[in-house]
């Protein structure tokens, strides 16, 4: 398959990876995005942390945005910001413009029974009070990321965000 047959990606993002500003960091671009409602599923604040986490919840809805047509360059981006701490996994998100269903990629938080989650985590109050250190440490992955000759893996990339996204106040 050549580089241009190669299948893209959409991928409902929920917390930080709806501003355009820090996708344009991870990505070096902004794709279409797109509106969305996630069913079954709740976000979740984490306590000590700048991002959120989703899991699954029967009554729960999470309002969010889709990345279309990521490459498979940009998923691995994606891949490396997320860390060890998330699964990427396949959902069926509902447009908000026009109630069309459709399958996304999207992160799931791993520990469903993380003692840390607690509240509803809210996007403009996260841009106001936490979005300029998030961009830095973003960047900082994205750099170790694009350089692989430094030996940095998923794991050193979670420990770059504890380190620098952790011990957060809650907001």
């Amino acid at each position: 398959m050549s580089r241009s047959d190669a299948p893209l990606h959409n991928v409902f993002v929920y917390g930080s990876f709806q501003e355009p500003d820090i996708v344009n960091i991870m990505l070096e671009r902004i794709p279409e995005i797109i509106s969305v409602t996630l069913p079954g599923f709740k976000r979740f604040r984490l306590k000590g942390r700048l991002y959120p986490c989703v899991v699954p919840s029967e009554s729960g809805e999470v309002h969010g945005k889709v990345l279309m047509g990521l490459t498979d360059k940009e998923l691995a981006s994606l891949d490396a910001v997320e860390g060890n701490e998330y699964e990427r996994v396949t959902v069926e998100v509902v447009r908000t413009d026009n109630s069309e269903k459709f399958t996304v990629k999207t992160y799931l938080w791993i520990n469903k029974d993380d003692p840390d989650m607690y509240g509803e985590w809210d996007f403009e109050e996260w841009k106001r009070l936490h979005m300029p250190k998030f961009m830095k440490t973003i960047k900082q992955i994205i750099e170790l990321h694009k350089n692989p000759h430094q030996g940095k893996g998923l794991d050193d990339y979670t420990q770059i965000i504890h380190e620098n996204l952790g011990d957060a106040p809650s907001s």
